[in-house]
């Protein structure tokens, strides 16, 4: 193939055609462009929800590029391998791609990119992912922020980059790279039947992620900061499973809820810090790496954790069958959907942490297998923030309450009865899909007697209460 002048653009998590940097900075240049994905070992390792999600995601963009005459290129292998053989076979020299943050991509994005930069081939790479690349945010010291306010703070009125446009026209090769399948790579395998019920709940792909925004910016927004923590309505935007894959970008999210700020939509502004709180988790694990997989406080590393990954506990908290209702709903409410309420997911993963005193690992981890909106900064962020180890600058003995959080934020029972069948006479269809979801070797049915706490809330809250006070923090 004599296609000297291509330009291969690689895909990752920014399955979009609008604010995609890389894509329009490829189309620009005036030549043909090969997009290409990768299913490299990164993406092999990825959880089942998060795997199965992103094959969904992939195939939905691959159609949409061939709405507008591009075509998606699958290859599998280590990416300076794929990307070399594709060089060689289509004779690009420009390389282009949107920045990953994780320790792991940047580093093999740097080596890459040394690499054919020695090979005398053009290789850029593009902001996107985050509203502030996580190297341009200092203090006036000219160090990192440790604490969210601060950082709040110092980029609330910073300028955000317009999103570009959409991309709808695109130069492709004459003649293309050949392609695997993508059904070959068996995305959805890990799912089992649990992919069926969780389909329904899925908002796939950039039109769906846009009228999502735009509906909760409509319908919602003004009631953002008095709902979003409560679980039983639709108080929250529920983007983060289109920007875990760049579905949408959060520029994009950004200005319009910046002009709903401008309408006077006062929830607008709650909205915008939690935007910049997914930010903040990126900025540490930017400069603290280490928070995605130990502690982001090493005085925490001798806590003493009690609880095991194999304790009869844990796997009643997997479950959904500890006792305790706020923690059971929001498991099953991710079971069934692949998402779960944020404050859901505070009360679960403090139960696990503090009441059952397990480490937050084993949490991170199953929320990594369960979650369509897996984030690996937000998730790593969340459970140290919740098991007190994390960048919090509440007192790490705060403990909270599963009842008397669900007496406040669900009054009526409306959350609980919605996710768990056994504690009504005539359980809701979502209650009774969370068995039709989960592995069979559970051996779980609708029938069953709801459990009594496997701990109790005083005991678990004594418990982790000593163990702090025995520590030396």
């Amino acid at each position: 193939m004599q296609q000297q002048s291509a330009v291969i653009y690689w895909v990752r998590r920014d399955l979009r055609l609008a604010d995609n940097p890389a894509l329009t900075a490829a189309l620009q240049s005036g030549r043909p462009v090969i997009p290409v994905v990768i299913h490299d070992q990164l993406q092999q390792e990825l959880g089942a929800a998060p795997k199965w999600r992103l094959g969904l995601g992939l195939e939905h963009f691959s159609t949409a590029l061939n709405e507008i005459g591009g075509t998606l290129i699958f290859r599998s292998g280590e990416p300076q391998q794929v990307l070399e053989a594709l060089i060689d076979e289509t004779g690009a020299d420009h390389l282009v791609w949107n920045r990953l943050y994780e320790t792991k991509a940047m580093i093999r994005d740097s080596a890459i990119k040394k690499a054919f930069k020695e090979r005398g081939i053009k290789v850029e790479s593009f902001g996107g992912a985050v509203l502030f690349e996580p190297m341009s945010v200092e203090t006036k010291t000219g160090g990192y922020y440790r604490v969210f306010t601060p950082f709040w703070n110092a980029v609330k009125n910073l300028d955000v980059t317009a999103p570009l446009p959409k991309v709808t026209r695109f130069q492709a090769p004459l003649e293309g790279p050949r392609s695997e399948q993508l059904g070959d790579w068996q995305m959805a395998k890990g799912m089992g039947r649990g992919a069926e019920v969780t389909r329904a709940y899925v908002q796939l792909g950039e039109a769906a992620a846009a009228s999502r925004l735009a509906d909760f910016l409509q319908n919602d927004v003004a009631f953002y900061a008095q709902r979003r923590d409560i679980p039983a309505v639709q108080g929250t935007s529920s983007i983060a499973e289109n920007l875990a894959l760049g579905e949408i970008s959060p520029r994009q999210c950004w200005h319009a809820a910046l002009r709903s700020h401008f309408d006077g939509n006062a929830g607008a502004e709650a909205f915008l810090r939690q935007l910049v709180w997914r930010d903040f988790a990126y900025h540490l694990l930017y400069h603290t790496p280490h928070i995605a997989h130990s502690n982001w406080k090493p005085d925490w590393d001798a806590f003493p954790w009690s609880c095991d990954e194999d304790d009869p506990k844990v796997h009643a908290w997997k479950q959904g069958r500890t006792g305790i209702r706020f923690v059971d709903a929001a498991m099953r409410e991710m079971y069934v959907t692949g998402r779960m309420h944020n404050r859901g997911r505070m009360i679960v993963a403090s139960y696990l942490t503090k009441h059952l005193m397990c480490h937050w690992r084993i949490g991170q981890k199953w929320f990594e297998q369960c979650l369509i909106d897996w984030d690996c900064a937000s998730n790593a962020m969340g459970w140290q923030w919740a098991a007190g180890s994390g960048p919090d600058a509440a007192p790490y003995f705060r403990i909270f309450n599963p009842d008397t959080q669900l007496a406040k934020f669900d009054p009526g029972g409306l959350y609980q009865e919605r996710w768990i069948a056994e504690i009504t006479n005539n359980p809701s269809s979502t209650a009774i899909s969370y068995f039709e979801a989960i592995p069979k070797g559970w051996k779980l049915k609708p029938d069953l007697v709801y459990p009594s706490p496997v701990v109790t809330l005083a005991e678990g809250r004594q418990k982790a209460l000593n163990a702090y006070e025995n520590r030396c923090f």
